[in-house]
């Protein structure tokens, strides 16, 4: 039997604040109708300024580990993807570490901005698999709020604050049928990072800048993307797509996640959709979908769950799990 991740509690947190399409369109020149039709989106969920990411992930963080029942020391990793750090450095994951009372082990922050989720995953799923780590808290955790042109509607419109959290444990198993993460498969392609990035940097600017956007663009990589991806995770186990039971999104968009299940003949009865209620929240964003599928029960041990994302970079990627 092989050295596998198996997923022993999620959690999620969602700030209180919501800001409604109606409320937006009293700031900027739109109007729910119009954001709806384009996006699914009907409203967001906004941190409060006191709420930084690290706030936002150990919510989940804690709610995760009580759902799995195990305490922060006796974790050996974790691995947080955002793109909304608290600071430049230190990592926001040794913020969360200290927070939870985690002593020992290690912390450290990923960032492959939307797929950040997806790519944390991978990362923990490597150290399990490779014997350097027996329990790993996987987090996605943002407040793409910080960054956004609250004037500028084509884009605040799009994304939301929130954090999801995943407990991995090693176990054991072998093929399709057991129990764990059975492949991650991770894609790049940095000739498209002007097609959304942040302007602004440390090494650039010194300032942290806004969230910049080519959404037709977009759109059109990440249906062409997130297909092959989803393809490449079912060939690597010799599955076809009616063998999901769960296709759990990166909740960017509603006609791409309509898109993403019909290529794959998926019935939108078997899709996690999150989208109208919490927007983009990046790296967020599939690990929210995943913890309230879990825990209103749709989710149910044994299922076979297609995860998928894609960001700027263009980064994106997928990973099959048996929950």
């Amino acid at each position: 039997m092989a050295r596998r991740s198996i997923a022993i509690g999620s959690g999620a947190y969602l700030p209180e604040r919501i800001i409604t399409n109606a409320e937006l369109a009293e700031r900027v020149d739109t109007t729910d109708e119009w954001i709806h039709a384009r996006t699914g989106i009907r409203q967001r969920h906004v941190a409060a300024p006191n709420e930084r990411t690290s706030d936002l992930a150990l919510r989940a963080a804690e709610a995760a580990l009580k759902d799995a029942g195990v305490a922060a020391n006796d974790l050996d990793l974790i691995v947080l993807a955002t793109a909304t750090p608290d600071q430049t450095f230190p990592s926001t994951a040794t913020t969360v570490q200290a927070a939870l009372g985690m002593t020992g082990g290690a912390a450290f922050d990923v960032q492959a901005v939307c797929s950040g989720f997806i790519f944390a995953l991978a990362t923990a799923d490597n150290f399990i698999k490779a014997g350097q780590a027996e329990t790993v808290l996987v987090l996605g955790a943002e407040t793409f709020s910080r960054i956004l042109d609250w004037e500028d509607r084509t884009t605040c419109v799009l994304f939301g604050d929130g954090a999801g959290a995943l407990v991995l444990k090693a176990g054991a198993g072998d093929g399709p049928e057991s129990q764990g993460v059975l492949s991650t498969h991770l894609h790049s392609d940095g000739r498209y990072r002007d097609m959304l990035y942040v302007d602004g940097g440390p090494s650039s600017t010194q300032t942290v800048g806004y969230l910049r956007m080519q959404g037709r663009e977009v759109f059109k990589h990440a249906v062409v993307n997130l297909s092959n991806v989803v393809l490449e995770a079912l060939e690597a186990n010799g599955l076809e797509a009616d063998a999901i039971d769960w296709l759990v999104p990166h909740q960017a968009n509603q006609r791409i996640i309509s898109g993403a299940a019909k290529k794959l003949k998926m019935d939108e009865s078997r899709v996690v959709t999150t989208v109208a209620r919490h927007a983009n929240t990046s790296a967020a964003s599939v690990p929210l979908a995943l913890d309230e599928a879990v825990k209103d029960g749709r989710i149910k041990r044994g299922d076979l769950l297609l995860l998928e994302a894609m960001g700027g970079g263009f980064t994106w990627g997928a990973s099959l799990l048996r929950w």
